[in-house]
C-alpha cells in the first residue's frame, strides 16, 4: 500500500535532463499547430489560405499593389500571388548564407512587419503567418519577380528543397506567387472548399476599393450555384457594397446608409464605416446572426474587440446629443443594445502595430483604438445627423422605440420575479442582482456592514448579490423555534433565499443557485461560517445536498515584493511562498487583513470575488468515515451538551499544530 510520501516507482518516474526535448526551427509548428493556427480542423486549414491572403493585402494597403490572384486546383493545391514588391531574396544581414526569402520561409518570429518602416499598418503582426503555412505543407513553391528576374524555389514540410534558381525575363513582372498544398499529416483529407475561399476573397475585396481579385477554381470543385469557377471582384464603394450584400432583399426597410472615412491623428491609421437601421419595419426585431461586422487591417474579427466599442460609444453619444439638442428626455435611457442591437453595420480600421488576442487574430484588444474610432466616429456622426434631420428622427425614434420596449422587458421580468417568490417584500439591507434566472445568480452572505460596503462595490451587479449580517448570528443548534424565528438576521436570510425553511424548504424556489459564506480569514469569521452552516444544516439541509452552499477562501496576507505580489490564506501559505517565491528577497512586504470590510475593493474582487480568479469550497454532507451521521456530528460541536465539545476537543487536541488566537 502506497501512500503520499511511499510511492512506487516505475521506469517514467525517472525524470531527468535527456527528457528535455528542443524544438528547433519549424519544429515547433508540426507538434503543436493548434498554437499557431487554433487547431487542425477545416477552420484551421482555411486558416493558412487567409495567413498567405493577408500578406498580399498587406501590400494592397501599403499601396504597392492592386491586383491578387487565388486560384484553387483539383488536386488541393492553392495558388495566391499578387502585383507587389516581391519577396526580397538578396542574403539577409544576420544569416548571410540565407536569402531573406528562405529566413521569412522556415524561421519563425521573422517579417518586415514588426516597425512601421516597410508597412504603415499591416495584418501579419508575430512573423510567422507564411513559415507557419511552410511548415505543415508537404509541398510549397514560391515564385518571385523582381527587377526583370524570376527566382523560384521549393520547401516541403518547413525544409528548403530547391535552391533559388533564377531566370531573366523581358517583360516588366514583379510581385509574388506562393502555391502549397496542405500536408496530410496534419489535416487528414480534409480539402479546401471553394465557397469559404470565394466569401474570404470577396471580402478582401470589399475591404480596399482600388483592389481587384481573380478568383479561380477547378469546375469539378464547385458544389453550390453560389460559388463560381471564375470572377474579378473589384468593389468601387468598397463597405457600401458590401452591406448592399448583407441587406440584401431587405433594403426596403433600411435607412439610408451612414458611411464614411477618417485619418487618426499623427498617422496612427484611419478608419472607415457604414451602417442602417431597420427604420421602417413594422416590428421591432432582433433580426439574424451578428449585426456588426469588423475588421482590422483587412483580418476579419468575429469576437469584436476595442474597435467595435469605440465605434458603438460613438454613436450612442451622438444620438444622446441629437436628442438632447431637441429636447428629447428620453434620450438619457439610451444604450448600446438600444442604438445597435438592430442596426446592420460594417467597421473596418487599419492600425499601426494593432494587438490582437491569440494568433488567429479573432479580436482586436488595443486599447488606443477605441478613443482613436470614437472620436473619429462621432466627430462625422454629428455633423451627419445635423445635415439630414429628417431621417435623424427616424433613426431616433426607432432607437427609442427600441428603448422602451427593452424597459417593458426589463419590468415583465421583474413581475415574473417577484411571481415566483411569491411576491415577498425583500429584506432592506439586501442589494440585489439585475438577473432573473436563478441559475446564473449567487449571493454573498457577509459579516457586518463594513464588508457588505466593499462587497457592493466589488461585486457583479448583473448576478452578484449581497446580503450583509450583523455579527454573528444566533446558533439554531441550541435555540428555541420561537427565538429563531424572532430572529431578524435569520428571518433577512429567508426572506432574501425565498425558498422557505425548515418543512417547507422548496430549492425548486430558491432565488440564487450558488449561496456563498464569505467571512474574515481569522477565528471569529470562522466561527460566523460555523454558526451559518449550522443553520443550513438544520433548517435548508436541502441547499447542503443539491450544492447549493458555498464557502468563500479570501486570503488573510498580502506578500509584494517589487510588482510581484502574492496573497496566503493562512500562516501555513505564507510561510510557504516566503520560502519558496521569495526565497531570494530579503525586504518582504507582508500586511494582515483585518477583514473583508479593509480589503481594498480590487483586491476583494480578484481574490475572492471573480469568478474567474477566485477558489470556492462547495459544502457537502460527506464524511470519510461512512459510519460518522452528519446530525450527530453537528450536534457534537454546536449543541446544548458542552461536556460532547469538551471531549471531541480533548480527543482531537493532538492533532491541532497552531492555534490563532
Amino acid at each position: 500500500m502506497t501512500t503520499l510520501f511511499q510511492r512506487q516507482t516505475s521506469p517514467k518516474s525517472d525524470y531527468t535532463a535527456k527528457d528535455i526535448e528542443v524544438l528547433e526551427g519549424l519544429e515547433p509548428v508540426r507538434k503543436r499547430p493548434g498554437m499557431y493556427i487554433g487547431g487542425t480542423d477545416e477552420k484551421a486549414l482555411h486558416h493558412l489560405a487567409a495567413e498567405i491572403l493577408d500578406n498580399s493585402m498587406d501590400e494592397v494597403v501599403a499601396g504597392f499593389a492592386n491586383k491578387i490572384t487565388l486560384h484553387l486546383a483539383k488536386d488541393n493545391y492553392l495558388s495566391i500571388g499578387d502585383n507587389g514588391r516581391g519577396i526580397p531574396i538578396d542574403p539577409h544581414p544576420k544569416f548571410p548564407q540565407l536569402s531573406a526569402l528562405e529566413v521569412i520561409l522556415t524561421t519563425l518570429h521573422s517579417g518586415g512587419k514588426f516597425n512601421t518602416n516597410v508597412y504603415d499598418t499591416s495584418g501579419g503582426l508575430h512573423g510567422v503567418g507564411i513559415s507557419v503555412v511552410n511548415a505543415l505543407s508537404d509541398h510549397l513553391e514560391v515564385e518571385i519577380c523582381r527587377q526583370k528576374q524570376r527566382w523560384r524555389q521549393t520547401y516541403s514540410r518547413g525544409h528548403r528543397q530547391t535552391d533559388l534558381n533564377h531566370e531573366d525575363i523581358n517583360k516588366r513582372q514583379q510581385g509574388t506567387l506562393i502555391r502549397f498544398h496542405p500536408d496530410p499529416e496534419i489535416f487528414g483529407n480534409l480539402l479546401f472548399r471553394p465557397a469559404t475561399l470565394f466569401q474570404m476573397a470577396r471580402a478582401k475585396a470589399y475591404l480596399f476599393k482600388g483592389v481587384t481579385i481573380e478568383w479561380s477554381c477547378d469546375p469539378d470543385l464547385i458544389q453550390d450555384s453560389h460559388t463560381p469557377s471564375q470572377a474579378t471582384l473589384l468593389y468601387p464603394q468598397g463597405l457600401a457594397d458590401y452591406l448592399h450584400d448583407v441587406v440584401g432583399n431587405d433594403a426596403a426597410h433600411f435607412s439610408d446608409f451612414f458611411k464614411g472615412e477618417s485619418s487618426f491623428p499623427q498617422q496612427q491609421g484611419r478608419v472607415e464605416w457604414v451602417v442602417t437601421w431597420p427604420i421602417h419595419q413594422q416590428e421591432l426585431s432582433e433580426g439574424t446572426g451578428p449585426s456588426l461586422t469588423s475588421f482590422c487591417n483587412t483580418i476579419p474579427t468575429p469576437e469584436g474587440g476595442t474597435h467595435e466599442a469605440g465605434f458603438r460609444q460613438a454613436l450612442v453619444r451622438s444620438l444622446r446629443d441629437f436628442g438632447e439638442r431637441t429636447n428629447n428626455k428620453k434620450v438619457s435611457q439610451l444604450t448600446a443594445e438600444d442604438v445597435c442591437g438592430s442596426f446592420r453595420a460594417v467597421l473596418s480600421c487599419f492600425l499601426q502595430q494593432p494587438q490582437f488576442q491569440g494568433q488567429t487574430k479573432e479580436k482586436l484588444v488595443s486599447t488606443q483604438a477605441i478613443r482613436l474610432v470614437e472620436n473619429a466616429v462621432k466627430d462625422y456622426f454629428d455633423h451627419w445627423l445635423a445635415d439630414h434631420p429628417q431621417l435623424s428622427n427616424q433613426v431616433l425614434e426607432f432607437v427609442l422605440r427600441r428603448s422602451e420596449e427593452r424597459l417593458r422587458k426589463k419590468q415583465a421580468k421583474e413581475v415574473a420575479r417577484q411571481t415566483a417568490t411569491r411576491r415577498l417584500r425583500l429584506p432592506g439591507k439586501l442589494t440585489d442582482c439585475t438577473q432573473t434566472d436563478p441559475t446564473e445568480c449567487e449571493i454573498f452572505l457577509v459579516e457586518g456592514d463594513s464588508a457588505g460596503g466593499s462587497a457592493k462595490q466589488a461585486r457583479n451587479r448583473t448576478t452578484q448579490a449581497v446580503l450583509p449580517l450583523k455579527g454573528k448570528i444566533l446558533n439554531v443548534a441550541t435555540a428555541s423555534l420561537e427565538k429563531m424565528k424572532n430572529n431578524q438576521e435569520i428571518a433577512d436570510l429567508i426572506l432574501a433565499l425565498g425558498c422557505g425553511a425548515g418543512k417547507d424548504c422548496h430549492p425548486k424556489n430558491l432565488r440564487y443557485h450558488r449561496i456563498i459564506i464569505m467571512t474574515d480569514a481569522d477565528v471569529d469569521g470562522a466561527h460566523i461560517a460555523s454558526l451559518l452552516l449550522t443553520f443550513f444544516f438544520q433548517e435548508m439541509r436541502p441547499l447542503i445536498e443539491q450544492g447549493h452552499i458555498y464557502l468563500a477562501q479570501p486570503p488573510l496576507y498580502r506578500l509584494s515584493h517589487g510588482q510581484q505580489v502574492v496573497y496566503a490564506r493562512d500562516d501555513h501559505e505564507k510561510d510557504h511562498i516566503l520560502k519558496t517565491i521569495f526565497s531570494r528577497f530579503t525586504k518582504i512586504d507582508i500586511s494582515r487583513f483585518k477583514g473583508l470590510g479593509e480589503m481594498p475593493v480590487e483586491q476583494l474582487r480578484n481574490t475572492t470575488m471573480d469568478p474567474n480568479k477566485r477558489n470556492l469550497l462547495q459544502v457537502s454532507l460527506g464524511f470519510a468515515d461512512s459510519a460518522k451521521n452528519p446530525a450527530e456530528f453537528v450536534n457534537q460541536l454546536m449543541g446544548k451538551h458542552a461536556e460532547s465539545r469538551f471531549r471531541f476537543i480533548q480527543e482531537n487536541a493532538q492533532f491541532l499544530k497552531d492555534v490563532d488566537v
